[in-house]
């Protein structure tokens, strides 16, 4: 397969696998805020009721967990397309 097409035919599947990366990414933060915190709700940024620090810590926590799920399902899935074609998508 050539490198232009192997690339748009990876993109639907880059595409689907972070639709459920950012699904599991969602439910893994709202268990480890509800074990951290004790809240069951994280903080909105725009939430008057709740302190900076708060809203920071809910923020860096949920960005460490977003990024750290879509780079193992992103590496997981460019490395099952090449056990499946034989070569690593660009």
């Amino acid at each position: 397969m050539s490198g232009k097409l192997q690339k748009v035919a990876y993109k639907p599947v880059g595409l689907l696998l972070g639709i459920g990366a950012g699904a599991v990414a969602g439910v893994i933060f709202n268990k480890v805020w509800k074990l951290a915190s004790g809240d069951d709700d994280a903080p909105n940024a725009t939430d008057e009721d709740r302190g900076w620090g708060e809203i920071i810590a809910a923020a860096a926590l949920q960005g460490a967990i977003f990024a750290t799920v879509k780079a193992l399902v992103d590496r997981g899935g460019a490395a099952g397309v090449r056990k499946i074609t034989g070569t690593w998508p660009d």
